[in-house]
């Protein structure tokens, strides 16, 4: 315990004293997220969006006003309605339609609708704006990163420069070792993702309708399946280059398919259970249902059991194929 503590504090002042990449974890996220609140404002929005159940051009609006996108469920579309993320919901095939009472636009649309043959159904509930859903994203794009690169790279230049064929010549057992990487990087990186959510949320305003200490723990488990993740790919490696290479493979294929800048709704099946594979997926879909749905533990477990077991097989993984020197 005593040499874990001792390794732990070791690797907490490294961080620290790397002032580049101390100063780089702050100010990456909130400027990725002041950019998407200002590219995606309501303002810059000029069209009528409506969401319709079957063919997306299939509507009594004039084209040039409306832009319709195709809906494949009711469910889905009634929330998209009563977060504001669309104006209006329409079914031509029961002759139905939905609008938030509390969307202007909603109102406009129904004043606008040639058709009398529909009827009405109210949907209330609070705007959502693209920022508030793309923020769970970044900040697990930021601990993806942050977990990858923060251990991975950081052990295969500890074995190329010759620090772990030193630590193999002391008492230090390879799980003590990396036990106190995990743990070092666990605590920056809650830290540091903390602060951010929190400077951002003063300047923005985000969404938050459900439970911080949820919301903490889909943090703790998805870091964790990240920086297991980062083990595997630094268990062997002694090439700087290489490991960047190979981080870079694995962390934007993931980036693209996770639904951390878009939603994979109405993708195909095959690409939806690709995404599924990857912890960051289970950790976005679990922090925005958190933070915009108001979910409760019970409706995130799926996600938590997911990212807890790629956790223990990549640790089970990494412990089978480290070791401390090439080869």
């Amino acid at each position: 315990m005593y040499r874990l503590i001792a390794l732990f504090f070791a690797r907490n002042k490294e961080y620290y004293r790397d002032k580049s990449s101390l100063v780089w974890s702050f100010i990456m996220p909130p400027m990725i997220i002041g950019l998407m609140a200002l590219a995606f404002s309501p303002d810059n929005s000029a069209l009528f969006t409506v969401g319709i159940q079957g063919d997306a051009n299939r509507h009594p609006f004039d084209q040039a006003l409306v832009h319709g996108v195709a809906v494949n469920d009711a469910a889905t579309g009634q929330r998209q309605v009563a977060y504001h993320q669309i104006d209006m919901l329409l079914d031509p095939a029961s002759r139905t339609y939905w609008i938030n009472p509390t969307s202007q636009k909603g109102k406009t649309l129904e004043a606008l609708l040639p058709d009398e043959t529909y009827a009405g159904q109210a949907i209330e509930g609070n705007p959502i704006r693209y920022v508030d859903w793309v923020v769970p994203g970044i900040l697990g794009m930021n601990l993806m990163f942050s977990g990858l690169w923060g251990i991975g790279y950081v052990i295969v230049r500890y074995r190329k420069n010759g620090v772990l064929k030193r630590l193999q010549a002391t008492p230090t057992h390879p799980v003590e070792f990396l036990a106190a990487q995990m743990l070092s990087r666990l605590m920056i990186m809650l830290g540091v993702s903390t602060i951010v959510y929190v400077s951002c949320d003063l300047m923005l305003d985000f969404v938050m309708l459900g439970s911080y200490w949820h919301l903490i723990l889909v943090a703790v488990i998805g870091n964790l399946s990240m920086l297991a993740l980062g083990l595997v790919v630094a268990a062997r490696i002694s090439s700087e280059e290489f490991a960047n290479g190979l981080l870079n493979f694995i962390s934007f294929p993931m980036m693209m398919v996770s639904e951390v800048w878009f939603s994979l709704e109405g993708a195909p099946q095959w690409l939806t259970a690709l995404a599924n594979l990857s912890p960051l997926t289970h950790m976005v879909k679990a922090a925005r249902a958190i933070m915009i749905e108001g979910a409760g533990l019970a409706d995130i477990t799926p996600h938590l059991l997911a990212m807890t077991a790629m956790t223990l097989v990549l640790l089970t993984i990494a412990g089978f194929l480290f070791r401390w020197q090439k080869g």
